[in-house]
């Protein structure tokens, strides 16, 4: 008989990360994305609960939320109806795989988007971001094309500043140097607009600029240059949000939609940080008028709650797909979360909110106070434009000499310290705070910059 022998035990190894600053050190395993690691675990703002509009942190100091967490909690924080919903669904169902099985609460919620989506985008792809929305709406747009048998339409068409996620695709058809310049050749076959912030002409305007709708224009040349037999889409956010929050000259996305349909060129509008409500309306393209052919969803989808993204589409792009024989997958694409349950049973909580408590519209109603408050600080040094639609908006400072970025960052930072949180980048102040906010709100995020700006001056 043979004996067996048994190995001792292993004991459990935990692997030291001690340094000399051991506060440091604790929140050295965590590399956080678009963050200056370095500088932040040297003074870390961190942020340990969130109700309404306000967050608050480690010291247990309220912080009043003027960006709506990343652009994305336009309900405001702490909203129980989620939560509930939430907590439901993973006690009913917590996954259910995409692939060839379904359940209800995605079909129910795709019927429930396309009933509020602008003119025909009546068919919904789920995704699990911002960043797979675009890479998602590039592939439809590209397939769609070779089905119908213009399969040499295979360029792409960006803009200057935009930004649109940060995968392969997305950063190809960005145009934000910095998320570009370390990866390589991303995608080929993709050229850029020109973007549409001009400080000269529209420093200072109230809602849409006036000037810059030629700008459009610029796509007829690239069309000239490279045929439209070989275009498949141009995709541009119709308010740049991460570039600088630049508005869209009136006109300019009328202008777009014109010449892309004249040479039977898709237009794709990135809404992931314009929709739900964010410029007023439930999407930017329905408040000013244009309608796209395939529309990129995310953040306030299920108010930032659980991670989700929706692709919009039109109902001749879909049914381009939906020929061949019905046995055949029509698009070899998606993701094992598409339609998780629990995004759902927060996206259709979050709509419910919307829809009941008027969101989408809230834009609108408080916009001239929002706008004439952030223009009184239009005389603080330093302060070179202010932009604003709906609710949303930027400050932006001169930079200071040989040190771009440093004035934004401490009026950011100032800010911060006085209990109010904006996104900062460079020395752009952007804000978009939560949909519920009140004009009492307005006036302390007002009251913070403003003393944070004379501070940056000093």
């Amino acid at each position: 008989m043979t004996e067996l022998t048994l190995s001792k035990p292993t004991a459990t190894v935990q692997k030291s990360h001690n340094t000399p600053n051991s506060e440091a050190s604790s929140l050295d395993a965590f590399w956080m994305p678009f963050t200056a690691n370095r500088q932040f675990k040297q003074q870390p703002r961190m942020l340990t609960s969130a109700e309404g509009m306000y967050y608050q942190d480690d010291k247990g100091r309220p912080v009043l939320d003027g960006c709506a967490g990343l652009w994305c909690v336009n309900a405001g924080h702490g909203r129980r109806e989620i939560s509930d919903a939430v907590a439901r669904q993973v006690a009913k169902l917590d996954y259910a795989p995409p692939f060839q099985m379904g359940h209800p609460l995605a079909f129910e919620f795709a019927e429930r988007l396309a009933n509020i989506a602008p003119g025909n985008l009546n068919h919904i792809f789920f995704t699990n971001s911002g960043s797979e929305s675009v890479e998602t709406a590039l592939k439809i747009a590209l397939g769609y094309h070779r089905i119908k048998g213009e399969g040499t339409r295979q360029r792409l068409v960006g803009r200057e500043r935009g930004y649109h996620g940060v995968n392969f695709g997305g950063i190809s058809v960005g145009g934000i140097g910095n998320n570009r310049k370390m990866f390589g050749n991303a995608l080929s076959g993709v050229d850029h607009l020109p973007h549409t912030l001009n400080i000269n002409l529209n420093a200072f305007t109230k809602g849409l600029p006036e000037h810059g709708v030629e700008l459009a224009d610029a796509l007829e040349q690239i069309i000239a240059l490279h045929d439209a037999s070989n275009i498949a889409a141009v995709i541009v956010e119709p308010m740049s949000g991460s570039g600088g929050v630049i508005m869209p000259p009136k006109g300019y996305l009328q202008r777009l939609r014109e010449i892309t349909r004249k040479h039977g060129i898709l237009l794709i509008f990135d809404e992931v940080i314009t929709g739900f409500g964010r410029v007023g309306k439930a999407f930017a393209s329905e408040r000013w008028g244009v309608e796209p052919d395939i529309m990129t969803t995310a953040k306030g989808l299920t108010n930032g709650v659980i991670p989700m993204g929706a692709v919009f589409v039109s109902d001749e792009i879909h049914d381009t797909y939906m020929t061949g024989p019905e046995n055949m997958t029509e698009l070899f694409h998606g993701y094992t979360y598409s339609g998780h349950p629990v995004a759902c049973a927060a996206g259709l909580a979050a709509l419910d909110l919307y829809e009941k408590e008027g969101l989408f519209e809230r834009a609108i109603e408080l916009e001239d106070h929002f706008a004439e408050s952030l223009l009184s600080l239009k005389d603080l040094p330093n302060v070179i434009d202010i932009r604003n639609t709906g609710l949303v908006a930027a400050i932006e400072l001169a930079p200071e000499q040989g040190k771009p970025g440093e004035r934004g960052y401490k009026a950011f930072k100032h800010a911060y310290e006085n209990g109010v949180l904006v996104r900062w980048t460079g020395d752009i102040l952007a804000m978009s705070p939560p949909l519920i906010i009140e004009p009492t709100h307005i006036d302390q995020l007002v009251s913070a910059l403003r003393d944070g700006i004379l501070v940056a001056n000093r």
